[in-house]
């Protein structure tokens, strides 16, 4: 195990992130909650129609990944799906198996994950519509050197509070250099920095109903190019 390895404590079977006493996932239920904050804040899987590509800051558990994948597989869509996520502290796959069996209609996803993907291997091909990249490291300095754009951001750091990096306004700012015009990010955060700092980077942000007992998360459209 490296230094960049999660390390994890758990609570009624949930993996919480030690470094920043937060659970990976709601305590309620996870599966849901990546329903309603990512794939609902972001119009998903409406916008499923063609070549599409989703970036996400915390790869974490993977579940995000795995709920999106089970949506592009019902949706039928022709062409082909590429999820490329920003972790910091990659999870070991051993705790990945443990947060991923909660959730038994995922298995077979959940398998094909944990079968071909590891920290540090670059893209790879899950289908032959559906593609994984995690870029390992810290997001503020591996995202400006990415040379991809996203139709839809996850915004999934951990709480502003607790990981205050991955919400800071210039990797808010990055993110949206690296959105095509049009494109989407939701967090189930609804700081209000947060949204300041969304709306400065050129985001128009909407506050809505939030997943459980969060009272409200964000959405963020950015505007089409003139």
């Amino acid at each position: 195990m490296t230094d960049q390895t999660a390390k994890l404590d758990w609570r009624a079977g949930v993996p919480i992130a030690t470094r920043f006493d937060d659970p990976y996932y709601s305590l309620e239920n996870g599966l849901a909650e990546t329903a309603h904050v990512f794939l609902a804040g972001n119009d998903l899987p409406t916008r499923f129609v063609g070549d599409f590509h989703i970036g996400e800051l915390g790869f974490g558990t993977g579940l995000n990944l795995l709920v999106t994948w089970a949506a592009w597989a019902e949706a039928g869509q022709p062409g082909t799906l590429r999820f490329t996520s920003f972790e910091a502290y990659p999870m070991a796959l051993s705790d990945m198996t443990d947060a991923l069996s909660r959730f038994p209609t995922l298995a077979p996803y959940a398998q094909t994950l944990l079968e071909r993907w590891r920290p540090d291997i670059g893209p790879v091909t899950l289908t032959d519509t559906l593609i994984l990249d995690v870029i390992i490291g810290d997001a503020r300095y591996t995202l400006p050197a990415w040379d991809g754009k996203a139709d839809a951001w996850y915004l999934d750091g951990f709480s502003p509070a607790k990981n205050p990096e991955l919400w800071e306004s210039g990797l808010l700012t990055t993110v949206a250099q690296h959105t095509k015009p049009g494109g989407t990010a939701a967090t189930y955060s609804a700081a209000g920095h947060i949204r300041r700092s969304l709306a400065e980077a050129g985001f128009t942000v909407t506050r809505t109903p939030g997943y459980g007992r969060k009272r409200h998360m964000t959405r963020a459209t950015l505007a089409h190019a003139e």
